[in-house]
This record gives C-alpha cells, sequence and structure tokens, in this order.
C-alpha cells in the first residue's frame, strides 16, 4: 500500500496574514484543496493522512474536506511544533500496510498525479526518491556583513521539493533516529541520508512552488491561469 502524508500544519508566520497560508486562496479555492485533488488523482495512492493544527479539524473537514468530494478517504492528524514534528506524527498512523511513503508539503498546489507516480514508481527500486530542480541562477557564498565569500560551481546543485517518496521502514528509522539524536533536518530527504542511504533525484518543474509568501500567492494566480 502506498500512503500519502501531506504536511499541512504550518502557521503561516512569512505570509503575514491572520489566516494560515494553507488556507489562502487561490483562484477562489484554498491552496490545501488544490494540493489534495492532485494527491486524489494519483492511481498509485491508497490512502491519504492530512496533517493539520488538531485546532483546525473541524474547519478542514466542513469547509476542505467535504466540499472536494474526493474519492479517497481523508484521516486527519494533529500536526507538531515544526514540520519535521508533524511528519513524525503522521508516520505513526501508518501500520505495517505500508510499504511506500509519499511525504508532500500541503502547500505546493501545482504537483501533478503524473509527478506523484514517478516519484513513487521510482522508489519501488531504489527506496528513497525526491522530486529537484537543477540550480539555474549563480550561487554565492555569504562572508558575512553582505560580502561575498566565494561563488559557488551551480553543476549538480539542485533544489529539493516534494513530493518525497520512501520505503516506509526506512523513513520510519530516520525520523525515529533524529528524534532521539535532536536533529532537525531541512527536508525528510536529509534525515534518511544521514541514515547512509542514497536518494535518487526525480526531475520536477519550476511551477511546482511551495507558497509561503504573499508575493506566491500572485505567482500562484498566474500559475493557474496558465496551467489549468
Amino acid at each position: 500500500m502506498v500512503s500519502a502524508i501531506i504536511v499541512a500544519a504550518g502557521k503561516g508566520i512569512r505570509m503575514k496574514d491572520s489566516m494560515r497560508k494553507q488556507y489562502s486562496k487561490i483562484s477562489g479555492r484554498p491552496i490545501l484543496s488544490h494540493t489534495l485533488l492532485a494527491v486524489n488523482g494519483c492511481d498509485l495512492i491508497q490512502r491519504i493522512i492530512l496533517v493539520v493544527p488538531k485546532d483546525d479539524f473541524d474547519f478542514c473537514h466542513e469547509k476542505i474536506i467535504v466540499p472536494l468530494k474526493l474519492c479517497k478517504q481523508i484521516e486527519l492528524i494533529a500536526g507538531g511544533e515544526e514540520r519535521q514534528d508533524s511528519v513524525f506524527n503522521g508516520l505513526q498512523a501508518l501500520d505495517d500496510r505500508e510499504s511506500l511513503v509519499v511525504i508532500h508539503d500541503g502547500v505546493r498546489p501545482f504537483v501533478t498525479a503524473e509527478q506523484f507516480t514517478r516519484c513513487i514508481e521510482a522508489a519501488k527500486d531504489t527506496g528513497a526518491c525526491i522530486l529537484a530542480i537543477p540550480v539555474l541562477d549563480t550561487v554565492k557564498k555569504e562572508a558575512g556583513a553582505g560580502w561575498i565569500a566565494k561563488t559557488l560551481d551551480r553543476a549538480g546543485l539542485w533544489l529539493a521539493q516534494t513530493p518525497q517518496v520512501f520505503d516506509s521502514k526506512i523513513i520510519t528509522q530516520a525520523h525515529n533516529l533524529a528524534r532521539r539524536e535532536g536533529f532537525k533536518g531541512s527536508d525528510d530527504s536529509l534525515l534518511v541520508e544521514r541514515l547512509g542511504y542514497k536518494v535518487q533525484i526525480i526531475r520536477g518543474t519550476r511551477s511546482n512552488i511551495k507558497i509561503t509568501t504573499q508575493e506566491d500567492l500572485l505567482i500562484g494566480e498566474a500559475i493557474f491561469k496558465r496551467s489549468f
């Protein structure tokens, strides 16, 4: 069985809005709704675990889940203090039936069912893969106080996205170890890398943006108008 953990428990501080960013709207529909529709469209995903703030359970059920009339059942799980804690909580809801786990940010609404499929198929062979895009801009390393220390060679540099797909036992082991050691990683694949596993890169698209700021909302509206 393939399960998807959709992480949508963030506070959205950088959005500078009273509403959590996952509930902000693009083309009249909450960002999280767009994301769930994409997950629902992937035939390889059988189970959807949605991680949100516990206080938002009723809101999410009534305003997000019910209006979508999805063909797959969604299980609500309470989020943690930080994203890594929320993913850990989602992993605790898994059982022995799960073989692969898809982890995806609830505020990446322009992911496609095809991207989920490609990552899942790759993870069946490798046990761990992520969606990412190559770095196109010149990358500078700062020396401090706004001065350049050096220019990095961008060849071989990639920007990690989600979905990230893992063998359920591997990602659970990775999170358990990180939790015991008090290690905080910038994404889930880093936790898997710490175990010594290789993680495959699947090339994504630049439109699979993470909605974090008000500017991202404007970009999101433009992407939606172009693509849908």
